[in-house]
């Protein structure tokens, strides 16, 4: 049983999205805009819930929504380059005569991959409690199976911070290759890494993993949603392959998770033959 629950009589929806990268927005299902917490809760007639499914038993409950790309806060740029794919979404029932932040919690979930339909977007998600339906436990291989740069118990410890560089573009051949000129590091440096811009059209969007570093030139796995410029500014993560030479050139090697010296299946699955 819900500990508090919003009047009836004044009762609206509200929906606070928290991206993986950027600022959060907020939306309600009332016709002005509400204020709580400090937060505005915009009243933008571009969206709406379009669903929202639960039961009594342990299978996660469902969230849809969907819009106008760019009428609610949600961008058609944003919706394209992933950013609100995995974000984390709470939906909460409050008063509008007296808002108060996640006063009658309804849901709190995950979104999955948001899909662009012309200029509108729908974005589907599940509930926190999915996380009861997924498999645990470690697997054992050669890589390393952690968060580069992860502080959690036991784990990685690299500091990001330190080896994170910024720049500038001196040239651009594609939406996902392009070039810093000043760059002087050894080649894949960064490989692996991640590049998100600071500048330019791309500012804001999520960081996009780097395929390949050699020279200057940058090699992303997925292009950009808009064409990079000359001049555009970024931010720089060095990568990890997750070898154990990876983590002996960081001096990491007492956090290194693989364990390349197991044998393959193939190995130890042979039959013995014993001798005459």
């Amino acid at each position: 049983m819900k500990s508090t629950v919003a009047d009836y009589r004044t009762r609206v929806l509200c929906l606070r999205i928290v991206p993986t990268a950027g600022s959060p927005i907020y939306l309600t299902d009332h016709p002005r805009d509400l204020v709580m917490s400090g937060h505005t809760y915009l009243s933008t007639a571009g969206y709406e819930f379009t669903g929202y499914a639960a039961t009594a038993g342990f299978s996660p409950a469902s969230i849809d929504i969907e819009g106008i790309a760019g009428a609610s806060g949600v961008t058609r740029a944003a919706v394209g380059s992933g950013l609100f794919d995995g974000a984390r979404c709470y939906v909460f029932a409050t008063s509008w005569a007296a808002p108060v932040e996640d006063e009658e919690p309804i849901t709190a979930g995950i979104f999955g991959k948001s899909t662009l339909l012309d200029d509108r977007f729908q974005i589907g998600g599940v509930s926190l409690v999915d996380v009861l339906n997924q498999s645990v436990g470690q697997t054992y291989g050669a890589q390393c199976p952690k968060v580069f740069g992860g502080t959690e118990y036991a784990g990685c410890g690299v500091s990001l911070a330190a080896n994170t560089v910024t720049g500038t573009l001196s040239s651009v051949t594609s939406a996902s290759v392009f070039t810093d000129s000043a760059r002087s590091e050894p080649a894949d440096t960064f490989g692996a890494g991640t590049i998100q811009f600071i500048s330019g059209p791309n500012a804001g969007l999520k960081a996009l993993e780097i395929k390949s570093f050699a020279a200057g030139v940058i090699t992303t796995f997925e292009p950009f949603y808009y064409l990079p410029v000359v001049g555009n500014s970024y931010s720089m993560v060095r990568g990890c392959r997750k070898r154990l030479s990876d983590c002996q050139a960081y001096s990491n090697v007492l956090n290194f998770g693989g364990f390349p010296y197991i044998p393959t299946g193939s190995t130890y699955s042979q039959v013995g033959q014993g001798g005459a």
